[in-house]
Order: C-alpha cells, then structure tokens, then sequence
C-alpha cells in the first residue's frame, strides 16, 4: 500500500504535459525577449494571403481545400502525383522563402548547396524515415510548390469581386542526395518564385519572428494563431469581436460542419492560443461564450521593422 501511496502522490505532483510544453516555452519566450528578431538575424515573413485564410492543418482527404475569412476564399488545388502542402513544415518553409526573397529583392532564392544544409538552414533534423524531418519536409516542398493558389475577394453588397491566383513557385531544382560529381554549383537547390507571388510577398509581406516558428513547429494551429495576431495587432485600433464561427472558418478545417465540430474546435483553440499568449504576452484578448475579443495590442514585431 505504501509503493501505491507514494507513486499516487508522485503522478499527483506531475505537472501535465501542456503545462509542462507551457513552461518549456516561456523559457524560450525569455530567450527571445533578450533580442529581437532583427538583431539575431530571425526577422522572417509570410505573404498576406496565407495568413488571412490559412493551410490545412493536416493531410487533407482530396486534391482540393478551401478556407474563408469573411469576403476573402482561399482556394488551394493540388498536384495529383504529390496532393496538398499541410503541417508545420511549409509554414516554416514559406516563412524563410519569403525572408529570403524579402531580404534580397529577387525571386531566385538558393536554400544551400545540399539538402542537408537547408535541414540545418530551418533548424530540423536529419533524420529520414517515414517521420523524420528529412522525409517529410522533401514531401511537403514538393506539394508545396506544385500547388495553384487562388484568392478571392467577394462582397456583393458592394458588388464587387477581386481574385489573385499564382504557383508558389513558377521553377525549382531540388537535390536530395550530393552528386557523386560536378561542382557544388551544379547541385544548388534552387527554387524560382512565381511573379504574382514575388509581388505579394515584396508589396505586403507580414513580419514574423522565425524563432517562434521554430518554437510552436509542433502545432501549424499554433503557428497560424501567432502569424494571424501579429498581423492584426498591427493594425487594430479599436476593440473587436470575433465570433466562434468565423475563427472556425478560417482555422477549424479539421473539424466537423456541426455543433459539436464547433465545441470541439472552440476547445482546441482555446487551448493553442494559450500556450500562443505564454509566449506572446502583450497580446490583450479576453475569451466570451460567443468568440474571443481582440484588444489592442503592441505587435509582436513593430511596425517600423517590416511593411504589413
């Protein structure tokens, strides 16, 4: 009886698992409030239109996914051999192109001389099999950049419809394994950006630090919360209400169309946005039975850093 007591006070004293994640974050939350992300080089960017309406969260069942923001639809088709980019990896992926394509003003971007650089360039590991991050981020590039993006801006009480549609990348050449000949130039991964998309991400790029990517990898809910509040704290003047419907149709794709599709996506939000507000502490938003309220906030990254 005395083994049982003490292993039932010891589970007892065990923080959970999401407290301990919690915990493991606001310490690199410190990390990252020491310097900003200018200063250490981790000043990153996504383009607009993937942070208004996001990328599935998981592997999605067709070749087609569509996410809406109100008057905006984002309409992604994919490549019947590879299918839809989804995850945390071409979020991290994007984040770096964009940084790159940003930084240097060119639509050709080299991610490094091997494949094994650009896993060290992201912070990933090398590992291969079927969930390594070798493996899985050589899938998603390829779904990535074989994928038709279409955004459209519908409002019919102003009688008015806009639509943008571009590639992520209009070529790229990727090498997974060193050439056992030739110079290292021949084997340079080299990815192409599309022109529209070059345009969007120069014009309107949203500033991110890169390190709470790497931070929140684990969950693209995560990510997508912490891009999409950057974002709106840039701008946000005044109080604002979003109802549970309208957060569900632009990151619940994984939940059901139904009452409790709904409470079950409420209850993971709920859940990402705190461990996103661990990290993101001048974020002021108050949690109501009917959506969450959006206070306004100093940005994550200044205004005065990148063009949103």
């Amino acid at each position: 009886m005395k083994n049982k007591k003490t292993q039932r006070s010891a589970i007892g004293a065990a923080k959970p698992a999401s407290q301990r994640r919690i915990d493991k974050l606001v310490t690199e939350c410190l990390a990252i409030e020491a310097e900003s992300a200018e200063e250490v080089g981790m000043l990153a960017y996504m383009a607009r239109a993937m942070v208004i309406a996001t990328l599935p969260h998981s592997k999605p069942k067709g070749h087609v996914f569509q996410r809406t923001n109100g008057d905006f639809t984002l309409t992604m088709i994919g490549n019947p051999k590879w299918g839809l980019p989804y995850g945390s990896l071409p979020r991290i992926a994007l984040a770096w192109m964009t940084r790159e394509a940003k930084i240097k003003n060119s639509p050709v971007l080299h991610l490094g001389k091997s494949f094994s650089e650009f896993l060290s360039t992201l912070k990933l590991s090398q590992s291969g099999g079927v969930r390594g991050d070798a493996t899985r981020l050589r899938e998603q590039m390829l779904r990535l950049f074989s994928t038709h993006v279409s955004c459209v801006y519908q409002n019919n009480k102003k009688g008015v419809c806009k639509a943008d549609q571009f590639l992520v990348a209009r070529s790229f050449e990727l090498w997974w394994q060193p050439l056992q000949s030739g110079s290292a130039e021949d084997q340079q991964l080299t990815v192409i950006l599309a022109e529209d998309f070059f345009k969007e991400i120069i014009n309107r790029p949203v500033p991110i630090d890169f390190r709470m990517f790497q931070a929140l990898r684990r969950s693209p809910l995560q990510i997508d919360i912490y891009v999409w509040l950057t974002y709106r704290f840039s701008y946000l003047k005044k109080s604002s209400l979003i109802s549970w419907n309208l957060l569900s149709n632009q990151f619940g794709s994984n939940y059901a169309d139904s009452k409790q599709g709904l409470r079950d996506f409420k209850r993971e939000f709920l859940r990402s946005l705190r461990i996103v507000t661990a990290m993101y502490k001048e974020a002021n938003i108050e949690t109501h039975d009917d959506g969450i309220m959006l206070k306004p906030s100093r940005s994550h990254i200044s205004r005065k850093t990148g063009v949103m």
